[in-house]
């Protein structure tokens, strides 16, 4: 990646701590950087040298001056658990790096309440849905309509209090991967920004899928972060080949200006270095380079920073 291109990381996490709740129950940190889940299982979930048990917001800005990362939007879901106030207080230091999101579970009886917390006296103006099978709400709760009664009462709130709506549904062939509810959510608030997380997290083998599944949101008001397509094509390593596959289908079927680079970092810097992450897409030549700045820069600073 060139020092002349400006990034903004449309995808990222701080951690106060591992407080997670998935399809494998609870969530925790068990030292060293690695997790537990309740049946036992552990894996790598903090990169060496970002955090034993949690990522604080100077270990982010620790790796975006290293790589020329100017801002990130800091994202939340229930694979870390929810970190609103750690979120907020990220982004009260340190207002001219970070935008935060928040985050909440819309069943949960005092939603009102918490909605009011977040939004008027946090000041969030992003809302975050994991709506996943393995880490969001489809992993504890019976399968959710993306464009149903519940969820359309949060878009309504979104819209009513001018917030961009983040959405991660999972991977393809899950209950929650509902990319068509999504299209007829944003044809039907057509004044509410959209952007789903992962470029709808296609895997090695889906990109007719992809193709198919993106000529279906090509929305005036949908836009999609990049976060974790690398890491989705396991096992492929850097330059990740079918990912850049990827890349030139979505450029075909949205357009360079829809996309958004982001990195999921701290849990993706486990497999594979920053640079990587950002070099895999401005050296695959799918994007001119006025596409690549929009797809590195300006259209994350268009929808989320004004």
């Amino acid at each position: 990646m060139s020092k002349n291109i400006k990034i903004i990381d449309a995808h990222a996490h701080v951690v106060q701590c591992i407080a997670g709740f998935t399809s494998r129950g609870e969530l925790r940190a068990a030292g060293g950087g690695m997790a537990v889940y309740a049946d036992g299982s552990t894996f790598k979930m903090i990169p060496d040298g970002m955090g034993e048990t949690q990522v604080a917001p100077e270990s982010l800005l620790k790796v975006m001056n290293e790589n020329n990362v100017e801002k990130a939007v800091l994202l939340q879901g229930q694979f870390f658990g929810f970190q609103n106030e750690n979120t907020a207080q990220a982004v009260q230091k340190y207002p001219d790096r970070f935008l935060g999101a928040g985050a909440y579970d819309p069943y949960c009886v005092n939603a009102e309440a918490v909605k009011d917390r977040l939004f008027k006296q946090l000041g969030f103006k992003i809302v975050k849905f994991e709506l996943s099978n393995g880490s969001g709400l489809t992993a504890y709760h019976p399968p959710i309509d993306v464009n149903g009664e519940v969820m359309r009462k949060e878009y309504a709130y979104a819209c009513d209090n001018g917030l961009t709506v983040v959405l991660d549904i999972g991977r393809p062939r899950n209950p929650c991967w509902q990319p068509e509810a999504i299209a007829k959510a944003a044809k039907d608030f057509a004044q509410l920004k959209f952007v789903v997380c992962h470029l709808l997290a296609p895997q090695v083998g889906d990109n007719e899928l992809l193709k198919q599944t993106l000529g279906k949101l090509a929305l005036p008001n949908v836009w999609f972060d990049l976060a974790a397509l690398a890491a989705n094509q396991k096992p492929e390593t850097y330059p990740y080949p079918t990912a850049v596959k990827h890349l030139q289908t979505a450029k075909e079927e949205v357009g360079a200006d829809r996309l958004m680079f982001g990195s999921d970092m701290p849990s993706t810097l486990c497999r594979d270095s920053y640079k990587h992450l950002t070099d895999y897409i401005s050296e695959s030549g799918v994007f001119n380079e006025n596409e690549l700045e929009k797809v590195m820069y300006a259209t994350a600073d268009s929808v989320y920073f004004k």
